[in-house]
């Protein structure tokens, strides 16, 4: 089986809202000079904390400068959001243009001045953390003062615009994500600590690591990464020992819509080992979008998309067509709703649809026959069909796009 695996390979839902409420003045593209540019700094999985503190002190003395000569401080920030700002290349999936229109978040205005000052309250978090090499969840820094942000996405939003703003990733600002992944299978690597963690395949999963970044001496055998959508359908392929069964391999569920140490990890494992990288997913839109964050990215984290996309990810399944090829009874399909028939509409307009031709095909499959599926609509075949006939077949058989 494992022959026939190639040997070397070479829209999507937003991390935080736009912020309409913001008295902000669009700045065209190229008219801050530096501020929409793509600096060396944005490709960079690390930044040095003298950079960090440099770039954060740069930010304060223009509030200050603003206010000696008697005017309103005022911090400029990329549009993430807005596909204006966004290109789509090959090889990088989603990334943010040379330059990029900009909005000011206002310290004059009723409806951003609590914004501006927020900013201001978490570069000061940040600073101090970087001084004191201390790290904290966006979790951590929400629950600091929760009547003062009040709401983990205001958090979240603030902490992506200011990575942006710096050219900063996360992990340089010293913020960690919350991880809620799990990966399994023929995996052993290092902890920046130097904890030993071995994946073995088994009952139980290892959580995706809180610095990625970190981790060191990864070593596998595996023949493929397979990325799988639900947590359900994970931890069913686990208790059927897939991950020995078939061929080496390493699992890896971001338990639906993946959090960035996943998607780092993901890249970091595809980086190290350039194995085959594919993804199991519903047979809906929604899947559909989960699939190309991977892939492609997302456009509100497009910034930093040189360290989160895996280009060379194929869609194993569930694919629409095998809805029908496989005869799976219509009991156990479920109609699109309104709000699927729109998202998957979106889906077709995105820019990378047009570069993979038997996607777009699928996508038009699910839009004619106006049904979605579950990858649990398989166990109407057989219980253990997935892991016993589905997944063989396809990784013998070449059955991915």
């Amino acid at each position: 089986m494992a022959s026939s695996l190639p040997g070397r390979l070479g829209w999507s839902a937003s991390g935080a809202t736009e912020d309409h409420s913001v008295c902000s003045s669009e700045v065209p593209a190229g008219n801050e000079a530096g501020l929409g540019e793509t600096s060396g700094s944005a490709h960079r999985s690390h930044v040095p904390s003298s950079e960090v503190l440099e770039a954060i002190e740069n930010v304060i003395q223009d509030v200050f400068e603003s206010l000696s000569k008697q005017q309103a401080p005022v911090l400029t920030v990329t549009r993430r959001s807005d596909w204006r700002n966004i290109e789509f290349k090959d090889s990088v999936g989603l990334q943010m243009v040379p330059y990029c229109t900009t909005k000011q978040i206002r310290s004059d205005c009723p409806r951003s001045a609590t914004k501006f000052a927020l900013m201001l309250k978490i570069l000061s978090m940040i600073y101090k953390m970087v001084q004191s090499d201390t790290y904290a969840t966006k979790r951590d820094i929400y629950y600091s003062d929760t009547q003062l942000f009040g709401s983990q996405s205001v958090v979240d939003n603030i902490i992506n615009d200011i990575s942006c703003m710096l050219k900063i990733p996360r992990r340089s600002l010293h913020i960690l994500s919350t991880t809620k992944g799990f990966v399994a299978g023929n995996l052993s690597y290092t902890e920046e600590d130097g904890t030993k963690v071995n994946c073995t395949c088994g009952a139980t999963a290892v959580t995706v690591p809180s610095n990625v970044q970190g981790i060191k001496n990864l070593n596998s055998h595996a023949k493929f990464i397979l990325i799988v959508e639900k947590d359900a359908t994970f931890q069913r392929l686990l208790d059927d020992d897939f991950c020995i069964k078939l061929s080496p391999c390493i699992m890896i569920t971001g338990r639906g819509i993946p959090d960035l140490n996943t998607r780092l990890l993901v890249r970091k494992l595809w980086d190290t080992f350039q194995i085959p990288v594919f993804t199991l997913m519903d047979a809906d839109p929604h899947g559909i979008e989960i699939m190309c964050i991977y892939k492609y990215g997302s456009v509100s984290m497009s910034f930093e998309a040189h360290h989160l996309t895996v280009p060379s990810v194929k869609w194993l399944g569930l694919l629409p067509s095998d809805l029908k090829r496989l005869n799976i009874c219509k009991d156990v399909l479920i109609p699109l709703t309104k709000q699927d028939q729109n998202k998957l509409a979106s889906i077709q307009k995105r820019p990378y649809i047009a570069s993979q031709p038997m996607w777009k095909k699928e996508l038009e499959i699910m839009a004619a026959s106006k049904m979605k599926a579950e990858i649990q609509a398989l166990t109407s075949l057989s219980s253990d069909y997935l892991s016993r006939v589905y997944l063989p077949n396809k990784l013998q058989f070449g059955g991915w796009l």
